[in-house]
């Protein structure tokens, strides 16, 4: 790699007239565009270059090429020079996440990247730029979202460093807010028992599977008939109910491949299921089935649950359902059915069952994930501790002898 003099020869013939600024001889681009120019070959072994109007900045970008390729890491400068806001667009679009897990990080980037680091370009952004970032988003965002909200825009650096438009991630060394470890939220039985009450009849046994299964919602709306077998007492959970923007609901996959999983039907989810099933039965519904993405096909499917007007349940409809249900049993505001699902497992593993237990009935992917999801407590816990410590110990016996 060399900084070369654009507008000046290198080896000019005797006798060639000099220009009067420079005292040297000109070359037929001499005074237009930026000066100096860096020339290099990339990884590929493909001629690059780029100009600079300054020779020290030059000399600082061949510097900096010239250690990364001491190091083995070629540097994509073309890469580097697109805007965060493009980058970005792309590199979402070549994830393989499922239809709802690619609406909502489009929906992070054009909420809380875009309008702020989107009109920089990728070599451009620093550490300081994210601290800046951190700092303005906390001022809007729980510590807990923001965690969530940082851990997508550090995957895309980090894979923008993979992809060498960048040399070094822009997030490394930054720092979050501390995430409060106050207890969540825990609905008591008879809540539980009063959201069920409280939501339409049609709907009210999606209560119970939440609660009694840790099923999550679209778990819930895509179950069919033949995937639950009241006398063996189980459900197998192989596929969802997916809503995206743009297109009606369809079928697809579990969460992750560890989601598919037979989950056992307690007694009162299967006299809920039975009840329901008298009163409402299977509606049968032409729906998009996604569950084998190399082979989608529209079918008739036999939903558990619908609306009243006998469509699956998108996720706007149960939002304006479940709110004022949530109303009327106590859960806070902002709280939604996903809260179930955590009162199943931290049940469970308060009753003494065990993580790998619980892992495998909430589908998690590792046990890992379920302790550090589920590890709160619901009401009443230090007392039922006391309670057990003190059945263990019995009497306390006298710790000095008489004086």
């Amino acid at each position: 790699m060399t900084v070369y003099d654009r507008w000046h020869k290198s080896r000019p013939d005797p006798g060639e007239p000099v220009c009067k600024e420079h005292r040297r001889t000109p070359t037929g681009e001499h005074g237009i565009g930026e000066r100096w120019q860096v020339r290099w070959r990339d990884d590929r072994g493909e001629q690059r270059k780029r100009n600079f109007a300054k020779k020290t900045d030059a000399d600082s970008f061949d510097a900096e090429n010239k250690a990364n390729l001491d190091k083995g890491v070629s540097i994509d400068q073309a890469a580097g020079r697109k805007f965060v806001k493009d980058a970005a667009a792309r590199w979402r679009a070549d994830l393989l996440h499922r239809g709802s897990t690619s609406e909502r990080m489009d929906r992070v980037f054009r909420l809380h990247v875009d309008p702020i680091l989107g009109h920089l370009r990728m070599a451009q952004v620093r550490p300081s730029h994210i601290r800046a970032w951190v700092k303005d988003r906390s001022e809007v965002l729980a510590p807990s979202t923001l965690s969530v909200v940082y851990s997508n825009l550090a995957s895309f650096f980090a894979s923008a460093v993979v992809d060498r438009a960048i040399g070094i991630s822009p997030c490394l060394g930054v720092r979050l807010p501390s995430v409060d470890e106050r207890r969540q939220f825990i609905p008591t039985p008879e809540q539980v028992h009063t959201l069920a009450e409280s939501l339409p009849a049609r709907l009210a046994s999606v209560i119970y599977l939440a609660a009694g299964c840790g099923l999550r919602g679209g778990e819930i709306f895509g179950l069919e008939l033949d995937q639950i077998d009241l006398k063996r007492r189980e459900a197998d959970v192989s596929q969802q109910l997916v809503c995206v923007a743009g297109r009606s609901p369809y079928l697809g996959p579990p969460k992750t491949k560890t989601s598919m999983r037979t989950v056992e039907l307690p007694a009162v989810v299967c006299k809920a299921l039975t009840e329901h099933l008298k009163r409402f039965g299977p509606v049968e519904i032409e729906i998009d089935d996604e569950t084998d993405p190399r082979k989608p096909l529209r079918r008739t499917a036999k939903l558990l649950f619908t609306t009243n007007m006998l469509l699956p349940v998108h996720r706007a409809t149960w939002a304006h359902i479940w709110a004022p249900a949530a109303r009327a049993a106590g859960i806070p505001k902002g709280t939604g059915l996903h809260v179930l699902r955590h009162y199943f497992a931290t049940l469970l593993i308060h009753k003494g069952a065990s993580v790998k237990t619980v892992q495998l009935a909430l589908g998690h992917s590792t046990p890992t994930v379920t302790l550090n999801t589920y590890v709160g407590e619901w009401p009443e816990a230090q007392e039922r501790t006391r309670a057990l410590v003190d059945g263990a110990l019995g009497r306390v016996p006298r710790m000095c002898p008489p004086g």
